[in-house]
Formats: C-alpha cells, sequence, structure tokens
C-alpha cells in the first residue's frame, strides 16, 4: 500500500473519530441539560404531589365539610364547572394588570429620568411619588372609581399606581449610580447631557431598571384584584378579585380556592415572562446573567 493511501486511510479514520467524539460531547451536554432540569423540576413536582395527596387524605379522613375545606378533587370539579367563568376572570385580569403594569414601566422610567436630569427636580418631585406609594390603595381607591368610574379604567389605574414607584425608585438609583470615571471620560469628549444620559447612565442602569419590573409586574397583579374588590366588574362580569367577591358571598369555597390558585399562577407566569426577557437582554454582558463556572 502506498504511502498516499495510508495517509487516506489514516485521515478518514480521524474524522471518524472526531465524529464519534463530537456525538459523545453531543450527548453529554444534552444528558447534562436533562439531569439540570430534571433537578429543578422533579423535587418541587414531588413536593407538589405529596401535598396534594396528603391534603386529599386529611379531608377524606376527618370529613370537613366542602365549605369549610375544599378537597383538590373539589377544587378541580369546581374548576371545570365554572370554567367559562374562569377565563373570563383571569383574561379580564391579566388586561388589568398588563395595562397597569406597562404604564408604570414608561411612565415610571420617564419620571426618573426627568428626576435625574436635575437635582432640583429631584428633590421637588421625588417627595410625591413616595406619598402616593405610601397612601393606602383602599383610602385613595374611592376617589379613582368616582374620577375614572367602576369597571376596567378604575381597575387599570390602581394596578398603575401599586406598580408605579418600584420602577420609579429602581431607575432613579440606577441612574444616579452610574460610575463617575465614566461620566468624567464623556465629559472629556465634550459629551452633551442628552448623550451622557443615554450611552451611558441609562444603558448602566439597566440593570437596576429590570429589577423593578420584577417587582412592578407581581405589584401589578396585586393590584389589578385589589382593584376588582373595589371597582367591581362591569356588565356582571369582571376579573378575578369580582370573582372572588362573589364567590364569597355565596359560599362557593372550592371556586374561591380556584381563583385564589389561578391568580398565583397567573402571577407567576408573568413574572417568569418578564424574567426571560431581562435574561435575554442582560446575559451577554451582565454578570447577574452570565453562566458562571
Amino acid at each position: 500500500m502506498s504511502q498516499e493511501s495510508v495517509a487516506a486511510t489514516d485521515t478518514v479514520k480521524q474524522e471518524r473519530l472526531d465524529t464519534a467524539g463530537q456525538k459523545r460531547t453531543e450527548a453529554g451536554r444534552f444528558t447534562g441539560k436533562v439531569r439540570e432540569i430534571s433537578g429543578r423540576v422533579l423535587p418541587p413536582a414531588a413536593a407538589f404531589l405529596i401535598g396534594i395527596l396528603l391534603w386529599q387524605a386529611v379531608v377524606m379522613i376527618t370529613g370537613v365539610p366542602p365549605y369549610i375545606l375544599p378537597a383538590p378533587t373539589d377544587i378541580a370539579i369546581a374548576a371545570a364547572e365554572n370554567a367559562e367563568r374562569l377565563q373570563t376572570a383571569v383574561l379580564s385580569t391579566m388586561l388589568s394588570s398588563v395595562v397597569g403594569f406597562i404604564a408604570s414601566v414608561v411612565l415610571g422610567i420617564g419620571a426618573a429620568v426627568l428626576m435625574a436630569s436635575s437635582k432640583m427636580v429631584e428633590r421637588s418631585l421625588y417627595p410625591y411619588a413616595i406619598i402616593l406609594q405610601t397612601i393606602p390603595v383602599v383610602a385613595i381607591a374611592p376617589i379613582i372609581v368616582i374620577w375614572f368610574g367602576s369597571g376596567l379604567n378604575a381597575i387599570m389605574m390602581i394596578a398603575f399606581i401599586i406598580a408605579f414607584f418600584p420602577m420609579v425608585s429602581n431607575t432613579l438609583i440606577g441612574l444616579n449610580a452610574t460610575e463617575k470615571n465614566m461620566k468624567d471620560l464623556f465629559h472629556l469628549y465634550n459629551a452633551s447631557r442628552w448623550q451622557v444620559m443615554w450611552k451611558l447612565r441609562f444603558p448602566a442602569a439597566l440593570p437596576f431598571i429590570i429589577g423593578g419590573m420584577k417587582i412592578s409586574c407581581t405589584l401589578a397583579v396585586i393590584g389589578a384584584i385589589v382593584g376588582e374588590y373595589i371597582a367591581g366588574g362591569s356588565g356582571g362580569s369582571g376579573g378575578l378579585g369580582y370573582a372572588i367577591t362573589v364567590a364569597a358571598s355565596r359560599l362557593q369555597t372550592p371556586y374561591l380556592f380556584t381563583l385564589g390558585l389561578s391568580a398565583s399562577v397567573f402571577g407567576i407566569v408573568f413574572f417568569l415572562t418578564v424574567n426571560y426577557f431581562s435574561s435575554r437582554l442582560l446575559r451577554s454582558w451582565h454578570d447577574s446573567e452570565l453562566k458562571q463556572d
């Protein structure tokens, strides 16, 4: 066999070995990913299943009436029987929460940028943002209902008021926490105040802004439900808060549990959605999202 044939054979063997090694590496990565996901999902899932089984067993053994403590099966039956009303309530609360959250993000960031642009403006306006946060919602909710009417408008306004302050506070902290040396460098190159704000201070404040968004999204859900308690619904229908009020007045305890669990699930999904987009935004450059070895 010639040297060329031997070299070609060795090359083919090496390519096969490289391909096999690459496949083993990919398989190992996939297996590791599956193990990582299983390690995160299986323990809480197992704890949840055990808790549900214990709950069901306690109710069956003690014979507690469903209007006092419903069994998980009673809650599932109530969810199936009221599926259409439950869907309407969840969608209504979802709309109010999302609109209130978006308004809090846009106006909160805008207010923080305005205050960060001038210490005089910050000293003038920031105390009123604190006052707005410290006033109990139940105290100003009747006024909001008088101004905006009962129904969706008042509910969205209440959700916005509750979610507004974390956005202002976190964004303002981030804008004021910009490294002084970087600001001096921008000034050295004669950067305008607009350029310093949008090309230095605002990008540096993004982690703080996203932290505020994570807080505000959960508060918006709470605000929407509280608003539905106070402002009620329109046309005989409403969100989760309104449905909870009606179910409580009728002693529909299994349905009450269904509504409470639906609110919790929606809040978790909303938070995870915001967290996903924040991870996508920061994972390529910020230490909080970079994978650690």
